[in-house]
Order: structure tokens, then C-alpha cells, then sequence
């Protein structure tokens, strides 16, 4: 599926692009960042259109670590979707194929929330991924090999920037919309067809992200035929995460949330501007400016009870901040689909115990969940030791085969080594910019043959 693209208001027409018009594109130039390119901005009058309807397009070139091309198809999509408050908003995704991927043919589709994880434009994935991006303190460019996984299988993957145009990371709810929204998009472009079953999956701010996906997908977007969510490390509560790690390493990261949802919260900001410092204000816009890796760098052990007229603990006490804090919780509504939830047990930055609490939610609801705690891993290393098994369990999923619910705590991912060789093959053949061959498996063949 090699597209070029004619901008237009409302929707693109689309054509292929012959491999000599592919190389005339200048592929030394740099992104813009989101806040600085054009592409990103709707025309006023995108607000009367539906939730998924694509408003501008355009082809990208996709690199390993910003520098590696990689024989990937990219079509990117500015659309329209709905933010926290019910209000139209724009929205970007990308969609990936393996290069030359016919969109006609039926594939299974991962929606995959990348864990963003900041508040300015330079974490977004729709310039990560760009050849050319500066990617440096995002953890995005590594899940590109884990999304490259998914590619193999010769499924579609629709990388949504979650946190919408102004990075509210940590708000609730719209990034299921917007995900919701990206797919629906997707299906209207052509690019993916609407026809084929949908999972969903992420890690940390990913896997809050894919939460929020998971939650709203049955009321939101009952269409979409989602049929798993694969949620890993997913916060679970995110006030007990911030009074967790404040003053601890990961400081910066409780920063973020603040600065991320602060703007879509009225009487949290009002809390902030009577009771803050004026060297805490700063420290909060600081990180609005900050990659993940610099916040975390620069805002560690930062203790934000120096930074109050009050305790803080009185502080998040408050009704103003208890009642934001509250419309932030995991786990309050069922989920539309099975869920899949992996928890490193001694995880240094979300407590298995919010996520066990988290899970005890879902499963009062009546969801169907299989829920693994692992003891040999922590939060950094539970991302890549748990991409075979979600590999494995959206296979199942989108296969139609039977899930196996529950609770179970293990030592280890119980993946075959093949998963982990053929993981690792991957990556080797991202790095080196060789083809992601397709490995299309006997059952998901089956599922091919029955669309046609």
C-alpha cells in the first residue's frame, strides 16, 4: 500500500506511487515538530464534521531510531475527534504496513498507544517515527521494534498520538477516543478495512492509554469490531501513583501528569496557583517542555512538599483534587472485549497492588480477564519480556480461539524461546534495514481465506 497524497480539506484522493517517485522525495529533510507543522492544524470548520473523518493526508518515511529507512508503509491521517469535555478536537495517527501490503487484502489490526509519556509535541509518534526525528529521552523509537513484530505477522498497526495535539498526558478518557477515532479514520481512508478484528495493546503510559481504549470502545465506538486489550503496567491508580513516586527518581513523571491534565481541570489549576510556589509553577512548566528521560533526569527526588504552602498530603485531600484524581481511576467502566493484563511484581515505578486493584475492577464488572502478575521482571524489562506472550495472545484473539480467564502469578513469561529468537530476528532486521518479512500462521490464514 504505497499512497501519494493530494492535501485536501475533508479527504484525501489517493493513488499509487511508482518506486521512482518514492525516491525523488527528499529524505535528508527533518520533520517538523508537531507544533510547528502545518499538517498538524485543522481548518475551522473541521468541527461539524463526524468522529473519524478524515480531514488530510500524507505518506512518511519511517526509520529504525530516527536513522535506518525502513521498508514500511506509512500513511498518516489528521482527523477528527472528540476530546474530554464532548467538544470536537483533531487528532493524528499514523497506519504501518509491510511494504507494498495490498489495504484490500483482510489483516487483523493492532491499535498500538505507545507510551508518550510527556506533554510536548517532540513526543508525539507521529514525528517519532519519521526518519529524520530527534528522538532522544523517548521511549517510542524502541517500541517501533516491538510494533515491527506485530508487523511480521502481516497485520495492519495504527499508532494513534493519544494524548491529542496539546499532550495532555494522563487526562481520561479521550485517548480511547482518539484511538477509537484514529481506527475509524483508518477504515474511512481505506487504508485498513472495517471489516477485521481489532486488538488493542500498550505498556505503562501505553498500557493507561489502551485502558482507556478497552473502556470506552463499547459506548464510543460499538462498531469496531475490537476483540482483545493487551494492558501492561497500566497505572492502575493514578493517585496513589503520584503520592508514590513523589521524591523518589521518577518524580519527574508524577510532573508530567500534573502538567499534562492541569489545563482540562479548572479547579486543579486554581489549587495550583493559590497553593503552589512560584518555583514550583516553574518546575511544572519545565516539565511541560521536557522529554521523559530529561524530566525524569531533572525533576528526580524532587519533592513537591517543598513546593507547597500546606502539606501535600492535605493538598490531594482536597475535594478540588480528590474529585480529579477520582475521574482519572482504571477501571470504572467494563470493558467491551477480553483483556489481557501483564504486572511485573516488583515494579519500581506502578504498584502490582494498584493494578491488582485495578483488575479487581474489571472482573467485578464481569469482564473477561487473564491477568498475569510476573516476579522476574520490573518496569523497564516488562515491556520486551512481555511483547511474545501479547504477540501470542492477540493471535488467539484474533483467531476467535477460546480465552483462558484468571489470576495467576508466575516467575517468568512462559513465551516458546521461538517467540523471543524471532522477536530478536526483528529487531536485527530494523536495525540493518532489511524487509519485515510476514509470518502469516496457518490459523490466520484460515481467517483470510474466510473474508474473501
Amino acid at each position: 500500500m504505497s499512497v501519494s497524497v493530494e492535501l485536501s480539506e475533508f479527504g484525501a484522493t489517493t493513488a499509487p506511487v511508482a518506486p521512482a517517485e518514492r525516491r525523488r522525495w527528499d529524505l535528508r529533510k527533518r520533520p517538523l515538530l508537531p507544533a510547528d507543522d502545518p499538517f498538524y492544524r485543522p481548518p475551522r470548520t473541521f468541527a461539524a464534521l463526524e468522529p473519524g473523518t478524515v480531514i488530510r493526508t500524507r505518506y512518511v518515511h519511517v526509520a529504525a531510531l530516527s536513522v535506518v529507512p525502513q521498508r514500511i508503509d506509512a500513511v498518516q491521517l489528521l482527523y477528527r475527534s472528540t476530546d474530554l469535555d464532548g467538544h470536537p478536537e483533531a487528532a493524528v495517527t499514523t497506519v504501518l504496513l509491510p511494504r507494498g501490503a495490498d489495504p484490500a487484502v483482510p489483516r487483523p489490526v493492532v491499535a498500538y498507544q505507545c507510551a508518550i509519556d510527556v506533554v510536548t509535541s517532540q513526543g508525539f509518534p507521529s514525528y517519532l517515527l519519521q526518519r529524520g526525528a530527534k528522538t532522544l529521552g523517548s521511549a517510542v523509537p524502541i517500541e517501533f521494534f516491538f510494533i515491527g513484530a506485530a508487523l511480521r505477522k502481516g497485520w495492519a498497526v495504527v499508532v494513534t498520538d493519544h494524548e491529542g495535539l496539546d499532550g495532555r498526558f494522563g487526562a481520561p478518557r479521550e485517548p480511547g477516543y482518539r484511538v477509537l477515532d484514529g481506527l475509524r479514520a483508518a477504515m474511512n481512508h481505506g487504508v485498513i478495512r472495517s471489516d477485521v478484528p481489532v486488538a488493542a495493546w500498550g505498556y505503562s503510559g501505553g498500557g493507561m492509554a489502551t485502558s482507556w481504549v478497552v473502556e470506552m470502545a463499547g459506548t464510543y465506538a460499538p462498531e469496531i469490531n475490537l476483540v482483545g486489550g493487551v494492558l501492561g503496567a497500566p497505572v492502575g491508580n493514578p493517585h496513589n501513583a503520584f503520592w508514590r513516586l513523589n521524591g523518589t527518581f521518577h518524580a519527574g513523571l508524577a510532573a508530567l501528569v500534573i502538567a499534562g491534565i492541569r489545563p482540562r481541570y479548572p479547579a486543579l489549576s486554581a489549587v495550583i496557583h493559590d497553593h503552589v510556589t512560584l518555583e514550583g509553577r516553574r518546575l511544572l512548566d519545565l516539565a511541560g517542555r521536557l522529554t521523559t528521560v530529561g524530566a525524569i533526569l531533572r525533576l528526580a527526588h524532587t519533592d513537591f512538599d517543598d513546593y507547597v504552602d500546606e502539606p501535600l498530603k492535605e493538598l490531594l485531600g482536597t475535594p478540588e483534587v480528590v474529585a480529579v484524581l477520582d475521574d482519572l481511576q482504571l477501571g470504572t467502566h467494563k470493558p467491551s472485549c477480553p483483556l489481557l493484563v501483564v504486572q511485573p511484581v516488583h515494579d519500581q515505578i506502578i504498584s502490582v497492588t494498584d493494578v491488582d486493584g485495578q483488575v479487581e475492577r474489571y472482573i467485578s464488572a464481569g469482564a473477561d480477564v487473564t491477568y498475569i502478575r510476573v516476579q522476574f521482571a520490573e518496569h523497564l524489562s516488562g515491556l520486551p519480556l512481555s511483547v511474545p506472550t501479547a504477540l501470542e495472545w492477540i493471535s488467539a484473539r484474533v483467531q476467535g480461539r477460546p480465552t483462558t480467564p484468571g489470576i495467576r502469578t508466575v516467575w517468568t513469561f512462559r513465551s516458546r524461546p521461538f517467540a523471543y529468537a524471532s522477536l530478536c530476528a526483528t529487531t536485527v532486521r530494523m536495525l540493518i534495514g532489511l524487509p519485515i518479512t510476514p509470518v502469516v500462521s496457518a490459523g490466520i490464514g484460515k481467517l483470510f481465506r474466510r473474508f474473501r
